[in-house]
């Protein structure tokens, strides 16, 4: 007879835990109070990690929660402290290198100091793509937001920010109104041009990235400002998309340029299709060519050669990015620029000039 009691009052405790049709209803704060003889005010507390409830205490709660199945309500919780351990990313494309590995920089850093990451990536990098990423921020759960975006856009969007989202920009024009974290694109290129030149070239030609790049103009920038510091000439620039197909196109004009001896090109894979170029021209690389890339790809030390190109470090510019998030979180006011070095890593890919004594590389 007691054993049927007990059993009765397990079904009817069952049964209150139902909706009107027969589902499981969401076990409440209330029902954890009740089972663990607490109030719901020190569930609350516990939930929220308030350190002043008593061990005891907390224990009680907890086991009370694992006992019902008591799941808190992280979207709640996080209205009520006013914040939601979540960034945005606005990316504007999944296809560039550059894009993917500052992505996942990002992402790895605010893992690690405890945020989660919504992803928002634009179709087409156009101002009215931009505006709606501005638009939707407002519509999630997120503290800040990260733009990774290399072309310009931010300068002639009018933007509307929801108050308490933070900003952060990667490579973009954000002209004094975000901090902006970024690789130091002038000094990566002009590194590549010294290089040569330090070879014996009497002058360097460059594929350059697309022409909405702000990477790529930069990159450009320094490029042709490196050779005139030096009084080479300046060769006209020949243009890609990034692409290694583009590359391959550059490569071959570059081919049938008689005093072409050494490229600079705006990043490995447009590098990887001028190599493919050069081979299947019979130019030799680095005997007849030097070409030097930029990005440093995992792959570029198994290109054939092995590329010499500029290395970027993504993780940094990741670390910093969120830093910048945590320190205006925190109520700092963070502006201006933050720089990441690079640092030319050197392969086979580069050689002196033909003629030129090679034993001094």
């Amino acid at each position: 007879m007691t054993e049927q009691k007990a059993t009765g009052r397990s079904a009817a405790a069952d049964d209150g835990r139902r909706g009107a049709r027969g589902r499981p209803r969401r076990v409440s704060m209330a029902d954890v109070a009740q089972r663990a003889g607490v109030s719901a005010q020190t569930v609350s507390r516990v939930s929220n990690g308030d350190g002043a409830v008593v061990e005891a205490t907390r224990q009680k709660v907890l086991d009370a929660m694992k006992e019902l199945g008591y799941r808190p309500n992280s979207a709640a919780r996080a209205l009520k402290r006013g914040d939601f351990r979540a960034i945005g990313v606005i990316i504007g494309g999944l296809s560039s290198t550059g894009n993917v590995r500052t992505l996942d920089a990002v992402t790895g850093s605010a893992s690690r100091a405890g945020y989660a990451v919504t992803l928002i990536p634009l179709d087409a990098p156009t101002q009215d793509n931009v505006k709606g990423a501005f638009t939707r921020l407002d519509e999630l759960a997120v503290d800040a937001a990260v733009l990774i975006m290399e072309v310009h856009l931010l300068d002639a969007v009018a933007l509307t920010l929801p108050p308490h989202v933070k900003v952060v920009v990667v490579d973009s024009d954000a002209t004094g109104r975000f901090p902006v974290v970024d690789t130091d694109q002038r000094q990566g290129a002009r590194s590549a041009v010294r290089h040569l030149l330090g070879l014996g070239h009497e002058t360097v030609w460059h594929v350059a990235g697309p022409e909405e790049s702000f990477a790529a103009g930069r990159r450009a920038e320094a490029w042709e400002a490196a050779l005139r510091e030096e009084g080479c000439p300046v060769p006209p620039v020949l243009r890609g998309d990034w692409a290694p197909e583009s590359g391959y196109e550059a490569g071959l004009r570059l081919a049938d340029e008689e005093s072409c001896t050494a490229v600079f090109v705006a990043n490995d894979q447009m590098a990887l299709g001028v190599l493919r170029a050069f081979h299947d021209r019979g130019v030799r690389v680095p005997e007849d060519v030097s070409v030097v890339g930029f990005d440093d790809i995992p792959e570029a030390a198994s290109f054939i050669p092995p590329l010499t190109t500029v290395h970027q470090d993504f993780a940094e510019v990741g670390a910093l990015c969120v830093d910048a998030v945590l320190r205006e979180l925190a109520g700092e006011t963070v502006t201006g620029v933050r720089l990441v070095a690079t640092t030319l890593k050197e392969r086979a890919s580069t050689a002196p000039p033909p003629g030129e004594d090679r034993t001094t590389r």
